[in-house]
């Protein structure tokens, strides 16, 4: 019989395997960067961005705003990737499995699809070795103050960052499709 953390992982692993890895294996930085309409949210050289905020350190921010603007701005892959590489996946990892501190003001974003696509491998690799070592107990106890609903078991935190993971990955692969269609619009 599965335990509950094995049927978690199985989860997502699965949609890894089967829907996602496939699709956004070979992302070039064209359509990393592509914005299918004006004053898009993306990753950008340092200095080339007019939104509100911009996050993170090294050579490429990420555009920001706090509160978020109403309505919110379309996104592009590469904030997309952004934002589960670091608000999504980095942070949960340093909170809840040791690895090391990250926030989106801290993290050095990618400047090429092929280096974004190895961050979301890293950090899922953290991710799904921490879930291994939580067990049974594990999941069953309080995220604490580490997250903003402290009460939360640790298996509903993973169903949500699953739940994230499977709704940003597909979108990231629904704009490759849009991409690769851009011509026909």
């Amino acid at each position: 019989m599965d335990t509950w953390n094995t049927i978690l992982i199985d989860q997502w692993e699965w949609h890894w395997q089967h829907h996602v890895r496939e699709r956004i294996a070979g992302l070039t930085d064209d359509e990393y960067f592509w914005s299918p309409v004006a004053d898009a949210w993306n990753v950008r050289p340092r200095g080339t961005s007019s939104a509100p905020v911009q996050a993170g350190t090294g050579g490429f921010t990420i555009d920001y705003g706090f509160p978020e603007p109403v309505p919110a701005p379309f996104t592009t892959i590469a904030w997309r990737l952004g934002h589960v590489i670091v608000g999504v996946l980095a942070v949960r990892n340093a909170a809840h499995f040791g690895a090391a501190p990250a926030s989106y003001e801290s993290w050095v974003y990618a400047g090429t699809a092929a280096d974004a696509l190895t961050q979301l491998e890293t950090q899922l690799d953290l991710w799904l070795t921490g879930l291994r070592a939580l067990g049974e107990e594990g999941l069953r106890r309080p995220v604490g103050d580490k997250e903003p609903y402290p009460e939360a078991s640790t298996a509903e935190l993973v169903l949500h960052i699953h739940r994230e993971l499977i709704h940003h990955l597909s979108e990231v692969c629904l704009l490759r499709d849009l991409y690769a269609r851009r011509n026909e619009l």
